[in-house]
């Protein structure tokens, strides 16, 4: 068989450096490390200007490690830039407080928006970090994640108007990963019941 042929494995490209799943969490979770210390040591003000920061260092982290800057890493980036800009320059911390919301909404709206459109906008984004799953497979984890993100504005709105600023903060940096990664795992037994299998591939592939 020539090395031409469409059934011959090539190898990776080397151009890009492969992804290392702790390295980029950590990497996204510098910035609200260096949000809490800092708001410790000198207020909401402070933090702001010490996440911004840490933002910018996070994604060029990002491009250095990955040589690519994740889509929801672009979108937190340009939004801090903004609620902490309009923080500083009218000197008001509800900016700062609303920033998840914005965000998680932002993201709910997005994968909403794919769905009326017939598309899994989160396959687009995931689908290299998951097992080939059949689409109503992707559409499920879609309108999970979906209703996730509304969750997480709805709890962060919820804190910041009932609670105090430390409160907050707490929530902000020591809750919503948790939960994130508690409804990731939720999810496997939707991506394993969707799972396509090799074996059927295969037989797909010897059928004439």
């Amino acid at each position: 068989m020539s090395d031409d042929s469409p059934n011959t494995i090539k190898p990776a490209s080397t151009d890009t450096p492969p992804a290392n799943a702790g390295r980029k969490m950590a990497i996204e979770f510098l910035p609200l490390l260096a949000f809490f210390i800092s708001y410790k040591m000198g207020g909401i003000f402070w933090a702001t200007g010490i996440f911004m920061a840490a933002m910018t260092i996070s994604v060029g982290l990002s491009w250095h490690f990955e040589r690519h800057i994740g889509t929801m890493l672009k979108v937190n980036f340009a939004i801090v830039a903004v609620m902490g800009g309009l923080t500083f320059y009218l000197q008001d911390a509800t900016f700062v407080y609303m920033k998840p919301t914005i965000i998680y909404s932002f993201f709910a709206i997005i994968l909403a928006t794919g769905l009326l459109r017939g598309r899994s906008y989160l396959k687009l984004v995931m689908e290299a970090a998951f097992p080939p799953m059949v689409e109503r497979g992707w559409t499920i984890l879609t309108r999970n994640w979906m209703g996730f993100f509304i969750s997480l504005a709805a709890i962060n709105e919820f804190v910041w108007r009932n609670f105090d600023e430390s409160t907050w903060v707490n929530v902000k940096v020591w809750g919503f990963i948790p939960l994130t990664l508690v409804f990731a795992a939720s999810q496997m037994p939707t991506v394993m019941k969707y799972i396509i299998e090799e074996d059927s591939e295969d037989e797909s592939d010897a059928a004439p």
